[in-house]
């Protein structure tokens, strides 16, 4: 069974780069979101193996995201994919339960490796 992948970002560009990557390397992508509330509604909907987060979403930020999901599934394993001028927000996330972070611009390869160990943990 192929793991699935919750993506979470307010650029539908990156969302659409980041669902060729993963779809590319054998993940189902199960859903897509560019907000807190969404993102959740998607997730418990679809109970994904994995989110990878934005911080800067449209109506809300990344950390009402993560602690959204992870009121509703401590459990949740979560990547937040940012930018280097984030990195204390990126901290804060990483506080609150985030598993990994990944800079942007990112390597197809980085990202896919990050998604693997962070799975390889279930």
């Amino acid at each position: 069974m192929k793991n699935r992948i919750l993506i979470v970002d307010d650029a539908m560009l990156m969302r659409m780069m980041l669902k060729d990557i993963f779809q590319g390397n054998g993940f189902d992508v199960v859903g897509e979101a560019d907000d807190a509330d969404i993102a959740l509604d998607i997730y418990k909907k679809t109970h994904p193996d994995l989110v990878t987060m934005d911080i800067t979403l449209t109506e809300s930020s990344g950390i009402d995201a993560i602690r959204l999901i992870l009121d509703y599934d401590q459990d949740a394993k979560i990547i937040v994919i940012s930018a280097l001028d984030q990195r204390k927000v990126v901290m804060e996330a990483l506080r609150l339960g985030a598993k990994d972070f990944i800079i942007k611009p990112f390597e197809e390869g980085h990202v896919v490796t990050s998604v693997r160990n962070l799975l390889s943990y279930q």
